[in-house]
């Protein structure tokens, strides 16, 4: 089978210049091959990439694909997943309903919005306290790890419950879980899977023995009635939560405020109606959103989609980004409108997929907006475009650093 012509001689959807700007590339796929064969170079297998917003939308609902990585063939299984660790394996993004279905019910019934908005509060004070650590830079201070990357991980550790005096080896463990590959970086990403998984079993028999008012508590309490959650699956939804909350939260806060800088008529916007801050963090999750590559979904068998033949068990991801700039279903996708309406995007998925930890990650969002507005009236990149720089992942989008002048 021949690839599609999208790239030139050594070109990939992972190349510098395509990172730092994959939009002409992904207008591009849209319309000549919104199903487009790419070999990632990291697993080095090969998956279909659909780019339309229909499709992305479809897709989910598709009864002929599975994420159930358990009903492939094992040869598939292995090429795929052989690297992954068990205890990741059994969460709402890796099973199909019905066991989605019992699993998000379960974990919904915990993880409520009521519970979210309760931690507003607490939310505002980490979020001033972050401001003053990085006002205390001074120019230059980068905003992704003085701000953006902390706030998510405190956020949520304190709702799991994790105890004050273990924050800083669990923020430890989580850098080290989304540190960009390296040479010496999988042994040291194990080492920090085995001692975060041996904390975590510690801290489960702890809120068994010892129930308190957090989220690993009230997950332990619904897997003990009548329908539950096993072990393993509390395990991979703990694990999932940290990844939601931490690289999605940073990349959202990071690539938002970007934009907003990037184009200060909108920023005046704001700053003359904040009434218009939840629009903007939608506008955000749009035009600049922290997912692209979804995860595989693998065809159950052979189908065609725009003209391609996709065999059993070969491996489809959807892109959110490319999919929330497409004309059939955004008026100017190109422009950036804190006051869009209507904005049914992806940002976030879409169907029974959609991000469970969307209403955290956008409470976040509001509140570091908010005061941002209020403190740094001021606040500018402390640096040229073309010096910053974008991590190498294309499935999650982000900047490394973010330095600001305020």
């Amino acid at each position: 089978m021949t690839a599609s012509p999208l790239f030139a001689e050594g070109e990939t959807l992972w190349s510098p210049h395509v990172r730092a700007n994959p939009f002409p590339l992904y207008k591009r796929m849209r319309e000549e091959f919104p199903v487009a064969r790419i070999t990632d170079p990291q697993l080095g297998q090969h998956f279909w990439l659909l780019t339309r917003y229909a499709d992305v939308v479809s897709l989910v609902r598709d009864p002929r694909f599975t994420q159930d990585p358990t009903r492939l063939p094992e040869e598939v299984r292995q090429r795929f997943f052989g690297h992954k660790l068990r205890s990741l394996s059994r969460h709402l993004l890796t099973v199909d309903p019905p066991d989605h279905t019992r699993m998000r019910s379960l974990v919904s019934k915990v993880f409520t919005p009521r519970r979210i908005e309760e931690l507003r509060p607490r939310i505002t004070e980490i979020c001033s306290e972050l401001l003053e650590g990085l006002r205390a830079q001074g120019p230059g201070g980068d905003f992704l790890k003085e701000f953006a990357f902390p706030l998510p991980v405190i956020v949520i550790a304190e709702l799991l419950g994790i105890p004050p005096e273990d924050r800083d080896r669990f923020r430890e463990w989580t850098q080290t879980f989304f540190a960009p590959p390296s040479k010496d970086s999988q042994e040291k990403t194990r080492e920090a899977h085995q001692n975060f998984f041996k904390y975590l079993g510690e801290i489960f028999e702890l809120r068994r023995q010892q129930p308190r008012d957090d989220l690993i508590s009230a997950l332990i309490a619904v897997q003990e009635q009548g329908d539950r959650l096993s072990a393993e699956e509390l395990m991979s939804m703990v694990f999932l939560l940290l990844v939601g909350g931490y690289e999605t939260t940073g990349n959202l806060l990071g690539n938002g405020l970007l934009a907003l800088l990037q184009h200060p008529d909108q920023l005046q916007r704001l700053r003359e109606d904040r009434s218009l801050i939840p629009s903007a963090v939608e506008e955000m999750l749009r035009y600049c959103g922290p997912f692209e590559l979804s995860i595989l979904r693998f065809a159950k068998e052979d189908l065609e989609l725009h003209g391609q033949h996709i065999q059993a068990h070969e491996a489809v991801r959807v892109n959110y980004l490319a999919a929330d700039r497409d004309t059939e279903q955004f008026a100017e996708p190109d422009r950036f409108d804190v006051g869009r309406t209507p904005n049914k995007h992806v940002g976030f998925g879409h169907g029974i997929h959609f991000c469970l930890g969307a209403p955290l990650a956008r409470l976040e969002a509001i509140v570091t907006l908010e005061l941002l507005l209020e403190r740094l009236p001021e606040l500018r990149v402390a640096t040229a475009p073309e010096k910053l720089a974008w991590r190498p992942s294309a499935q999650a989008r982000g900047l490394v650093s973010l330095p600001l002048a305020f």
